[in-house]
């Protein structure tokens, strides 16, 4: 490689040539052990990389594939065609774009992946070390892909039917020191094979600041517990909210006033019918038994927030809560109560009133704020948010309001706690120690504790907040948990 001298506003800047025989890339090499050496060769009349690689994988804490790259600063972009050749041995080979803190096997790194088999992962390594996570798209075998890099997020798209890029949806965090590595990656999954893929009409280029208004995109996502890897349900052009999941393995969500339904494998959403209810905020959820439906709605007299219940295929709301505003947040395991969050008396509070209406009864009476009740699995606690102690925290009361018990004590601001169906493990929203409320369009972590234990670890790092996991949003069987991250793009 060679080096350029400019002259750029009095300051001498040096800046790496591509080869000539790579083009946009300044070189290639085998990243990590690998058993044969990788090479790449260019046909500038067709604009094409052909990438061959061996690797035994990129994933865990180290990778090893082979790299076609150059150093590159500042907001970027990379696209490219893929195709890969021949069958293949194993379908999770892979044709990644990259982009890499080092040239080093356990790298930072983040990549969008296509897989021999169809499979395309946004994957990542936030740490050098760490462990790879995945956040896989709902669009299988992609012809094209393009993978973002815009300060600490990075955000992936890939091509629909007609060829147009969309974005994948969730993002994620990472954190790159300048310069870093941006190329193409092949890995054959197989230490002993090699595999190799086509690269065409390849692109780097820097990315313009946002417009002032961007778009915003919601996706809905599940993340599996034992893994911590995501999948893409469903990207929106829209706001999204709240998912809850249902016994028969679809979600429901609300969107601009209302409830929609959407199988959890992926598909296409439908509406819900609610009546009357047309300003529903993110505070829904089913009854234990999957036959009904909670919500809070503002579209009738004053337009606070009031508690209805509906059949869970649609119907007409029935009013619970007689005071307003009132939010709801669980419903006891036998399906006899709810609680809920409500402001009485210029103060907020939690309450419990009859499913079916009547009298609410007051649990909590502290200064400041409490907030997102939900009960356990066997219905003997209330677990709850509340910033009593100066911060918001999680804690746990009996159903009837006595004996108060503080979960967590950091510094992070904890919201939302939800205890999964076998009562083993609480997941809850954690906001940054200078973040006042749960404000929309924050960087948050989806966070899990061990009740046996008390061990907390990070299920997901991303962009969201208000509408991420105000609600129970457990499968039924406590595996996987349904969220909604956020983007701002172009």
């Amino acid at each position: 490689m060679g080096f350029l001298k400019t002259l750029l506003a009095g300051v001498l800047v040096f800046c790496v040539q591509p080869r000539a025989d790579l083009d946009l890339f300044e070189d290639h090499g085998d990243v990590g052990h690998v058993e044969h050496a990788g090479s790449v060769t260019y046909d500038a009349a067709k604009g094409a990389f052909t990438v061959s690689g061996s690797g035994e994988n990129m994933w865990f804490s180290a990778d090893a594939f082979q790299y076609v790259w150059k150093k590159a600063s500042g907001d970027i972009s990379i696209s490219s065609d893929v195709a890969f050749v021949g069958e293949g041995k194993n379908p999770h080979r892979k044709a990644c774009l990259v982009i890499r803190q080092s040239l080093e096997a356990d790298s930072a790194y983040a990549d969008i992946a296509r897989h021999g088999e169809g499979l395309t992962s946004l994957q990542y390594r936030d740490a050098k070390g760490g462990t790879t996570h995945e956040v896989q798209s709902n669009v299988s075998g992609p012809t094209r892909v393009r993978l973002e890099r815009r300060g600490d997020t990075i955000t992936a798209s890939v091509s629909d039917a007609g060829g147009k890029l969309m974005p994948t949806g969730g993002s994620v965090k990472l954190v790159l020191k300048e310069p870093f590595y941006i190329g193409l990656g092949v890995c054959s999954h197989e230490k002993d094979l090699v595999e190799t893929a086509i690269f065409s009409n390849v692109e780097i280029v820097p990315l313009p600041p946002l417009p002032a208004k961007p778009a915003l995109y919601s996706t809905l996502e599940t993340v599996t517990v034992a893994s911590t890897d995501r999948r893409v349900v469903h990207v929106f052009a829209d706001h999204i909210e709240a998912p809850n999941w249902t016994s028969d393995r679809a979600l429901n969500y609300n969107s601009g006033g209302k409830l929609y339904r959407i199988p959890a494998a992926g598909g296409e959403p439908s509406p819900i019918d609610s009546g009357f209810a047309n300003r529903c905020n993110n505070d829904h959820g089913l009854s234990p038994d999957g036959k009904w439906i909670a919500i809070s709605d503002q579209s009738q007299g004053t337009h606070q927030s009031v508690i209805y219940t509906f059949p869970a295929t649609g119907g007409t709301p029935k009013r619970i809560t007689e005071g307003s505003p009132s939010y709801w947040h669980g419903w006891s395991p036998d399906g006899t109560t709810l609680a809920f969050c409500g402001q009485r008396d210029g103060k907020f509070g939690i309450f419990t009133v009859p499913a079916t209406g009547g009298t609410e009864t007051r649990l909590t009476t502290t200064d400041g704020l409490d907030d997102g009740p939900d009960y356990s699995p066997d219905g003997k606690y209330i677990y709850f948010n509340s910033d009593r102690s100066g911060r918001m925290q999680i804690y746990r009361m009996n159903a009837d309001g006595t004996d108060t018990h503080r979960i967590t004590e950091d510094d992070f601001n904890n919201w939302f706690p939800h205890i999964s169906p076998d009562g083993k493990q609480m997941v809850f929203l954690s906001y940054e120690p200078d973040v006042k409320g749960h404000p929309p369009n924050k960087d948050v972590q989806l966070r899990l504790m061990n009740l046996t234990d008390g061990k907390v670890t990070v299920l997901a790092k991303l962009f969201g907040g208000q509408g991420t996991i105000n609600v129970p949003s457990w499968s039924p069987d406590s595996k996987k948990l349904a969220f909604v991250s956020y983007q701002f793009l172009p």
